[in-house]
C-alpha cells in the first residue's frame, strides 16, 4: 500500500470507502495510459459532480432537521438543554424552588425583511407585550439586533408559524422561580449569565453549578409547608399593624436548619429589577435591631449558668434602679421583690439589671461572645449583618444590654443564641442545606445542661403566667419572650418611643430532655401601629406573640410534634446543684 493510502487509513476512513477512491485514481490512469484523454476529463468531471450532489444532499437535510425540529440540536440525551448551568432547588420534600428552563431571544435583521408593515403587525399580534420602541429601531437598523429575550417555547412558536423574513431566535437559559415571591429572600436570584447574586442562590453558587452536570436538584433546608403557614400569619399581622418591615423565622434547633425564613417587603426573582433595593433586603439576615427583652432570656440563662443566681433568688424591683448618671424603670412597674422567675415574666429591666451587674461586664462580655451575640450569624447566606456592640463591657453597657438595649443584632444571630440556651447548651451553625433525617450536629459547648432545662421551664412560665400568654397554644408546651426595643431616631438624635421594634421568640415543645426535637419561631415587626383591638398598644405581647402561637399550632403537624392532653402550667424549676454553684464562672 502507498504512503498516501497508509495516510488515508490512518485518518480513520472506512476500508470501503479508500477502496472506492484508489479504485477511480486508478481508473483516471489507465485512460491516460491509453490515451484517451477526453475519458479521464469525462470521469473528473463525474467525480466532481458526485461531490456537490453528496455535499447539497447533506445540507439539505440539515436545514430541514433545523426546521422541522428547532430544539433537537439544543438538548441531550436527558432532554436537558445542554447550556443549562445551573441545577434545580427544591426543597427538603422534594418541592420545586427554582429551575434552569429553555428560553429564546428574538432577534431582527432589517436586510432580509421584505414589508416592514407586515412585521410589525405581526410581532405585535403575537407578542403583546413587545417593547414596541426597541422594534422600531430594529427596523430602522442596517444589521442584525436583539430585541427580545426570554420568550417562551409557546411565545416563540407563534412568531414562528408567522414565516417573517429577517425574523430569528436564539436559544438562551432562563432561571425561573415558580413560586414567585414565596420564599424569596431564602431563594434569592442569579444573573442571566448564570451567577447566584443573592440568598440560596449566591451562597450555594458553585454547588448548583457543579451539580448541573449530573442533573441532580440541590435540596435546601426549607419546608414549603412551614414557609406557607409562616408567611399567611406574618401577612396577616402587617396587614394590622402596618410596620414598615417584618421578619419571620422557624429553625431546628438541634440542627441548625432553618425551615422557614420570610422578610418584608417582598420582591418577584423573576423579575428582581423591579423591586428597589430596600425590598430586596433580607431582613433576617442583613439587618440588625435593638431586640429588647427577648435579651432578657440571655442574661436570666447566664446568671443561672453563672451561678450568681437560682430561679428563687430575689430582687428588688420596688423603686427605679440608679446606676451612675442614669436611672432604669420598668415598662409596667409592679413595685414588689421579685423571684428570677417573676423577673422573666413581669419583664423587668431593674431586676435584670440587677442581675447583669452581679454577672458582671467580664464574665457578660465572654457569655455574649460565646453566643454570637458580637459577630455576624454562622450560617451559609452572604446576607448576614455584623451586630452593633458596646465598645467597652462595662457596667453601664453590662445594664444596658441586659435587657436588650445598646446592642444590635440580626435576628439570625438572635435565632442561633436561643438554639444554644434550648438545646442542651450547644453553639452549632445555622444552615440553609438539608441536612439526612437523624443526623447529629454538635458545637462547643457555651452552657451545661442543667441550663438549658431550667430556661425551657422559665421560657413556659412566661406563656402560661406572663408576657407571653397570648402565644400559648393547648397541648404543644409553648414557651417565649416578647421584645419591645424603642428605634434610635438620627431626626431628634435620641431614642424615639413612638418607634419601636416589636418581636416574640418562642421554643416548642418545652417538654422533655435536652434531645428532644425542638423549634424556635420568631415574628418581628418594625414600627408596627397600635390598633383597637390592641388597646392602642404596639409591643411584643400585642403584635407578634398571637401571630407567633398562630404560626406554632399551623405547623405542629408538619414537624411531627404532636399535641399532648398532659400540657398544662410550667414544670417545676430545676435549682443548680452544689457542684454547679462551686463552678460558677
Amino acid at each position: 500500500m502507498s504512503l498516501s493510502q497508509t495516510s488515508l487509513g490512518r485518518a480513520g476512513l472506512p476500508r470501503w470507502l479508500i477502496e472506492r477512491v484508489w479504485g477511480l485514481e486508478h481508473a483516471f490512469e489507465r485512460a491516460r495510459a491509453s490515451g484517451k484523454a477526453e475519458d479521464d476529463t469525462r470521469l473528473r468531471i463525474f467525480f466532481v459532480l458526485i461531490l456537490f450532489a453528496v455535499g447539497f444532499v447533506a445540507l439539505a437535510f440539515g436545514a430541514t432537521r433545523a426546521a422541522l425540529f428547532p430544539d433537537a440540536a439544543h438538548v441531550g440525551g436527558a432532554g436537558a438543554p445542554l447550556g443549562a448551568s445551573r441545577t434545580d432547588l427544591v426543597d427538603r420534600n422534594g418541592m420545586l424552588l427554582a429551575a434552569d428552563l429553555l428560553h429564546y431571544g428574538l432577534y431582527i435583521d432589517p436586510r432580509e425583511i421584505w414589508d416592514q408593515a407586515e412585521t410589525r403587525r405581526g410581532l405585535k399580534a403575537a407578542l403583546p407585550s413587545l417593547d414596541m420602541n426597541r422594534l422600531e429601531r430594529a427596523l430602522r437598523g442596517n444589521r442584525r439586533i436583539f430585541v427580545a429575550g426570554a420568550l417562551t417555547p409557546e411565545a416563540r412558536n407563534r412568531v414562528h408559524r408567522l414565516g417573517l423574513p429577517g425574523v430569528t431566535f436564539e436559544p438562551e437559559q432562563r432561571r425561573i422561580y415558580p413560586l414567585g415571591t414565596t420564599a424569596a429572600h431564602f431563594i434569592g436570584f442569579s444573573d442571566a449569565g448564570g451567577e447566584g447574586l443573592s440568598g440560596s442562590e449566591a451562597a450555594l453558587n458553585d454547588d448548583i453549578r457543579t451539580a448541573a452536570r449530573s442533573g441532580a436538584p440541590v435540596p435546601l433546608s426549607i419546608d414549603l409547608r412551614v414557609q406557607g403557614a409562616l408567611e399567611d400569619e406574618l401577612y396577616k399581622a402587617i396587614h394590622e399593624f402596618r410596620p414598615v418591615g417584618a421578619v419571620g423565622l422557624v429553625t431546628d434547633i438541634q440542627t441548625g436548619e432553618i425551615l422557614a425564613l420570610s422578610s418584608w417587603p417582598v420582591f418577584d426573582p423573576n423579575a428582581p429589577g423591579k423591586s428597589s433595593v430596600y425590598a430586596q433586603t433580607n431582613r433576617a439576615a442583613a439587618s440588625v435591631f435593638e431586640m429588647g427583652s427577648t435579651f432578657k432570656a440571655f442574661t436570666v440563662a447566664i446568671g443561672l449558668d453563672a451561678g450568681v443566681a437560682t430561679p428563687e433568688s430575689t430582687f428588688d424591683a420596688r423603686e427605679p434602679y440608679k446606676l451612675g448618671y442614669r436611672t432604669i424603670h420598668d415598662y409596667h412597674a409592679s413595685r414588689k421583690i421579685l423571684t428570677l422567675v417573676e423577673v422573666f415574666q413581669h419583664s423587668s429591666n431593674i431586676g435584670t439589671a440587677k442581675l447583669g451587674q452581679a454577672v458582671g461586664p467580664e464574665r457578660m462580655g465572654h457569655y455574649f461572645d460565646a453566643l454570637g451575640l458580637t459577630k455576624a450569624a454562622k450560617v451559609e447566606l452572604i446576607e448576614n449583618a455584623r451586630p452593633l456592640t458596646p465598645r467597652v463591657w462595662n457596667d453601664d453597657a453590662v445594664a444596658s444590654t441586659s435587657f436588650g438595649h445598646g446592642i444590635n443584632v440580626s435576628p439570625l444571630a438572635l435565632a442561633r443564641a436561643m438554639g444554644a440556651i434550648h438545646n442542651g447548651g450547644r453553639m452549632i451553625p445555622l444552615t440553609i442545606h438539608k441536612l439526612e433525617p437523624g443526623t447529629k450536629v454538635d458545637g462547643p459547648r457555651v452552657m451545661s445542661e442543667r441550663t438549658s432545662l431550667q430556661m425551657l421551664s422559665i421560657m413556659r412560665a412566661n406563656v402560661t403566667g406572663g408576657s407571653g400568654k397570648s402565644a400559648d397554644i393547648p397541648g404543644l408546651s409553648v414557651g417565649g419572650k416578647t421584645g419591645t426595643g424603642e428605634k434610635y431616631d438620627p431626626a431628634i438624635r435620641r431614642y424615639n418611643g413612638q418607634k419601636q421594634v416589636s418581636s416574640f421568640a418562642a421554643v416548642f415543645p418545652t417538654w422533655g430532655g435536652v434531645d428532644t426535637k425542638r423549634y424556635f419561631v420568631l415574628i418581628l415587626l418594625d414600627e408596627p401601629k397600635g390598633t383597637a383591638r390592641s388597646a392602642g398598644y404596639s409591643t411584643g405581647g400585642w403584635v407578634a406573640a398571637p401571630a407567633v402561637g398562630r404560626v406554632i399550632e399551623r405547623i405542629a403537624p408538619f414537624v411531627d410534634v404532636q399535641r399532648r392532653a398532659d400540657v398544662g402550667q410550667a414544670v417545676p424549676v430545676l435549682p443548680p446543684t452544689v457542684e454547679e454553684l462551686g463552678e460558677a464562672r
